[in-house]
Protein backbone atom coordinates (compact mmCIF):
# COMPACT_ATOMS: atom_id res chain seq x y z
CA UNK A 1 0.00 0.00 0.00
CA UNK A 2 1.72 3.10 -1.37
CA UNK A 3 1.74 6.84 0.70
CA UNK A 4 2.26 9.88 -0.54
CA UNK A 5 2.70 13.91 1.22
CA UNK A 6 1.22 16.61 1.21
CA UNK A 7 1.63 19.91 2.56
CA UNK A 8 -1.98 22.24 3.26
CA UNK A 9 -2.30 25.85 3.42
CA UNK A 10 -1.38 26.00 6.79
CA UNK A 11 1.83 24.22 6.27
CA UNK A 12 0.31 20.97 8.19
CA UNK A 13 2.04 17.97 6.47
CA UNK A 14 -0.01 15.22 5.88
CA UNK A 15 0.57 11.50 5.14
CA UNK A 16 -2.21 9.73 3.19
CA UNK A 17 -2.42 5.50 2.84
CA UNK A 18 -3.77 5.43 -0.45
CA UNK A 19 -5.67 2.47 -1.44
CA UNK A 20 -4.59 -0.38 -3.80
CA UNK A 21 -5.41 -1.04 -7.32
CA UNK A 22 -6.71 -4.26 -6.44
CA UNK A 23 -8.79 -2.73 -3.65
CA UNK A 24 -10.44 -0.46 -5.56
CA UNK A 25 -11.35 -2.50 -8.49
CA UNK A 26 -12.62 -5.10 -5.77
CA UNK A 27 -14.93 -2.22 -4.79
CA UNK A 28 -15.80 -1.60 -8.68
CA UNK A 29 -17.01 -5.33 -9.09
CA UNK A 30 -19.00 -5.09 -5.84
CA UNK A 31 -20.68 -1.79 -7.00
CA UNK A 32 -21.39 -3.94 -10.20
CA UNK A 33 -22.70 -6.45 -8.27
CA UNK A 34 -25.53 -3.81 -6.28
CA UNK A 35 -26.74 -2.53 -9.96
CA UNK A 36 -26.91 -5.60 -11.65
CA UNK A 37 -29.09 -6.98 -8.39
CA UNK A 38 -31.02 -3.95 -9.19
CA UNK A 39 -31.81 -4.00 -12.37
CA UNK A 40 -32.86 -7.49 -12.69
CA UNK A 41 -35.39 -6.38 -9.88
CA UNK A 42 -36.76 -3.69 -12.06
CA UNK A 43 -36.87 -5.60 -14.65
CA UNK A 44 -38.86 -8.23 -12.48
CA UNK A 45 -40.96 -5.33 -11.19
CA UNK A 46 -41.81 -4.33 -15.31
CA UNK A 47 -42.55 -7.19 -16.22
CA UNK A 48 -45.33 -7.83 -13.60
CA UNK A 49 -46.62 -4.49 -14.65
CA UNK A 50 -49.91 -5.07 -16.88
CA UNK A 51 -52.48 -2.73 -18.99
CA UNK A 52 -50.23 0.21 -19.27
CA UNK A 53 -49.75 2.47 -22.17
CA UNK A 54 -46.33 2.72 -23.82
CA UNK A 55 -45.97 6.17 -22.82
CA UNK A 56 -46.17 4.98 -18.93
CA UNK A 57 -44.04 1.53 -19.57
CA UNK A 58 -41.77 4.72 -20.49
CA UNK A 59 -41.42 7.02 -17.73
CA UNK A 60 -41.41 4.22 -15.45
CA UNK A 61 -38.57 2.73 -17.24
CA UNK A 62 -36.51 6.09 -17.31
CA UNK A 63 -37.31 6.33 -13.53
CA UNK A 64 -36.02 3.45 -12.39
CA UNK A 65 -33.17 3.16 -14.46
CA UNK A 66 -31.74 6.52 -13.10
CA UNK A 67 -30.53 4.73 -9.45
CA UNK A 68 -28.05 2.93 -11.63
CA UNK A 69 -27.00 5.53 -14.06
CA UNK A 70 -26.59 7.81 -11.40
CA UNK A 71 -25.52 5.35 -8.68
CA UNK A 72 -21.88 6.23 -7.88
CA UNK A 73 -22.46 9.96 -8.10
CA UNK A 74 -25.20 9.54 -5.60
CA UNK A 75 -23.79 7.04 -3.06
CA UNK A 76 -20.17 8.97 -2.92
CA UNK A 77 -22.53 12.50 -2.18
CA UNK A 78 -24.89 10.52 0.52
CA UNK A 79 -22.21 8.29 2.17
CA UNK A 80 -19.39 10.57 2.52
CA UNK A 81 -17.54 9.86 -0.04
CA UNK A 82 -18.29 5.58 -0.35
CA UNK A 83 -20.50 3.43 -1.90
CA UNK A 84 -21.55 0.02 -0.70
CA UNK A 85 -18.32 -1.40 -2.62
CA UNK A 86 -15.71 1.60 -1.18
CA UNK A 87 -17.90 0.40 2.45
CA UNK A 88 -17.04 -3.03 1.85
CA UNK A 89 -13.18 -2.61 0.67
CA UNK A 90 -12.89 0.24 3.48
CA UNK A 91 -11.75 3.21 1.33
CA UNK A 92 -13.10 6.61 0.51
CA UNK A 93 -12.94 9.15 -1.39
CA UNK A 94 -11.21 12.60 -0.05
CA UNK A 95 -9.35 15.58 -0.86
CA UNK A 96 -5.87 15.80 -1.37
CA UNK A 97 -5.65 17.45 2.48
CA UNK A 98 -7.56 14.24 3.73
CA UNK A 99 -10.97 16.45 4.25
CA UNK A 100 -14.34 15.77 2.44
CA UNK A 101 -15.50 16.37 -1.15
CA UNK A 102 -17.81 18.91 -1.66
CA UNK A 103 -20.92 18.08 -4.31
CA UNK A 104 -19.14 19.90 -7.36
CA UNK A 105 -16.03 17.21 -6.80
CA UNK A 106 -17.95 13.81 -6.88
CA UNK A 107 -19.82 15.09 -9.94
CA UNK A 108 -16.45 16.23 -11.36
CA UNK A 109 -15.30 12.58 -10.76
CA UNK A 110 -18.59 11.03 -12.22
CA UNK A 111 -18.14 12.66 -15.49
CA UNK A 112 -15.17 11.29 -15.76
CA UNK A 113 -15.92 8.10 -14.93
CA UNK A 114 -16.75 7.41 -18.50
CA UNK A 115 -13.76 8.39 -19.58
CA UNK A 116 -11.77 6.71 -17.08
CA UNK A 117 -13.92 3.97 -16.80
CA UNK A 118 -17.13 3.10 -19.19
CA UNK A 119 -15.50 3.93 -22.43
CA UNK A 120 -12.37 2.49 -21.64
CA UNK A 121 -12.79 -0.66 -19.51
CA UNK A 122 -11.09 0.90 -16.65
CA UNK A 123 -7.71 0.75 -18.50
CA UNK A 124 -7.23 4.42 -18.17
CA UNK A 125 -8.09 4.38 -14.88
CA UNK A 126 -5.87 1.82 -13.45
CA UNK A 127 -2.79 3.08 -16.05
CA UNK A 128 -3.45 6.87 -14.08
CA UNK A 129 -3.91 5.49 -10.74
CA UNK A 130 -0.24 3.79 -10.98
CA UNK A 131 1.33 6.23 -12.64
CA UNK A 132 0.28 8.93 -10.25
CA UNK A 133 1.73 7.94 -7.25
CA UNK A 134 -1.50 9.73 -5.46
CA UNK A 135 -4.04 6.96 -6.11
CA UNK A 136 -5.63 9.29 -8.55
CA UNK A 137 -7.46 8.03 -11.80
CA UNK A 138 -8.13 11.51 -14.39
CA UNK A 139 -11.76 12.04 -12.61
CA UNK A 140 -9.26 12.35 -9.08
CA UNK A 141 -6.83 14.94 -10.97
CA UNK A 142 -9.59 16.81 -12.21
CA UNK A 143 -11.22 16.62 -8.54
CA UNK A 144 -8.22 17.47 -6.57
CA UNK A 145 -9.16 14.32 -4.47
CA UNK A 146 -7.58 10.79 -3.87
CA UNK A 147 -9.14 7.39 -2.61
CA UNK A 148 -7.39 6.63 0.48
CA UNK A 149 -8.01 3.41 2.80
CA UNK A 150 -9.40 3.21 5.69
CA UNK A 151 -8.07 -0.35 7.25
CA UNK A 152 -6.05 -0.60 10.26
CA UNK A 153 -2.31 -0.87 10.17
CA UNK A 154 -1.15 -4.28 11.06
CA UNK A 155 1.87 -5.51 12.58
CA UNK A 156 2.60 -3.49 15.31
CA UNK A 157 0.96 -3.67 18.99
CA UNK A 158 -0.66 -0.79 21.17
CA UNK A 159 -2.43 -0.62 24.45
CA UNK A 160 -5.77 0.71 22.91
CA UNK A 161 -7.14 3.45 24.95
CA UNK A 162 -10.66 3.37 23.55
CA UNK A 163 -12.84 0.40 22.25
CA UNK A 164 -13.76 0.89 18.77
CA UNK A 165 -15.60 -1.52 17.00
CA UNK A 166 -15.08 -2.40 12.91
CA UNK A 167 -18.42 0.16 12.40
CA UNK A 168 -16.70 3.01 13.57
CA UNK A 169 -16.40 5.37 11.40
CA UNK A 170 -13.25 8.06 11.66
CA UNK A 171 -13.79 11.78 11.01
CA UNK A 172 -10.39 13.63 10.96
CA UNK A 173 -8.14 11.48 8.13
CA UNK A 174 -5.78 14.61 8.82
CA UNK A 175 -4.73 12.77 12.22
CA UNK A 176 -2.21 10.60 10.00
CA UNK A 177 -0.38 13.96 10.38
CA UNK A 178 0.10 13.23 14.05
CA UNK A 179 3.47 11.48 15.56
CA UNK A 180 2.90 8.86 18.41
CA UNK A 181 4.43 11.56 20.74
CA UNK A 182 2.05 14.51 20.01
CA UNK A 183 -0.85 12.04 20.55
CA UNK A 184 0.16 10.96 23.42
CA UNK A 185 1.14 14.48 24.69
CA UNK A 186 -2.37 15.25 23.62
CA UNK A 187 -3.71 12.32 25.81
CA UNK A 188 -1.75 13.18 28.81
CA UNK A 189 -2.82 16.98 28.56
CA UNK A 190 -6.70 16.39 27.54
CA UNK A 191 -6.53 13.74 30.83
CA UNK A 192 -4.95 15.92 33.64
CA UNK A 193 -7.07 18.83 32.35
CA UNK A 194 -10.08 16.26 32.64
CA UNK A 195 -9.39 15.59 36.45
CA UNK A 196 -9.13 19.07 37.31
CA UNK A 197 -12.29 20.01 35.52
CA UNK A 198 -10.09 22.65 33.66
CA UNK A 199 -12.26 23.62 30.80
CA UNK A 200 -9.95 26.51 29.56
CA UNK A 201 -6.99 23.87 29.17
CA UNK A 202 -9.42 21.41 27.06
CA UNK A 203 -10.09 24.38 24.84
CA UNK A 204 -7.06 25.99 24.49
CA UNK A 205 -5.49 22.13 23.25
CA UNK A 206 -8.64 21.68 21.14
CA UNK A 207 -7.40 24.85 19.32
CA UNK A 208 -4.09 24.00 18.89
CA UNK A 209 -4.53 20.18 17.94
CA UNK A 210 -7.32 21.88 14.98
CA UNK A 211 -4.77 24.57 13.67
CA UNK A 212 -2.05 21.46 13.86
CA UNK A 213 -4.54 19.61 11.89
CA UNK A 214 -5.78 22.34 9.22
CA UNK A 215 -9.23 21.52 10.76
CA UNK A 216 -12.34 23.54 11.58
CA UNK A 217 -14.23 21.05 14.18
CA UNK A 218 -17.64 21.29 14.69
CA UNK A 219 -18.25 19.33 18.06
CA UNK A 220 -17.34 20.83 21.63
CA UNK A 221 -13.55 20.70 22.55
CA UNK A 222 -13.98 18.24 24.79
CA UNK A 223 -15.77 15.95 22.22
CA UNK A 224 -13.55 16.93 19.58
CA UNK A 225 -10.30 15.97 21.26
CA UNK A 226 -11.70 12.64 22.24
CA UNK A 227 -12.45 11.86 18.76
CA UNK A 228 -8.80 12.90 17.37
CA UNK A 229 -7.85 10.21 19.74
CA UNK A 230 -10.22 7.71 18.54
CA UNK A 231 -8.81 8.54 14.94
CA UNK A 232 -5.62 7.67 15.60
CA UNK A 233 -6.67 4.34 17.15
CA UNK A 234 -8.98 3.51 14.33
CA UNK A 235 -5.58 4.15 12.10
CA UNK A 236 -2.96 2.86 13.97
CA UNK A 237 -3.46 0.40 16.85
CA UNK A 238 -4.09 -3.32 15.91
Amino acid sequence: MSNFQIETAQNVKIHLRVATVWDRILAYLIDVIVIVAYVLTTIAIMSGLLNVSPFEGAVTSMVLGLPPFLYHLLMETFMNGQSIGKVTMKIRVVNLDGSPPQFSSFLLRWLMRFIDVSFTSGGVAIATILLTGKGQRLGDIAAKTTVISEQRQTGFKKIPWFEIDDNYTPHYAQVASLKDKDIRRIKSIYEKATQKRDEKIIIKLADKVAKQLGVEPTQSSSTFIKIVLKDFQYYNVH
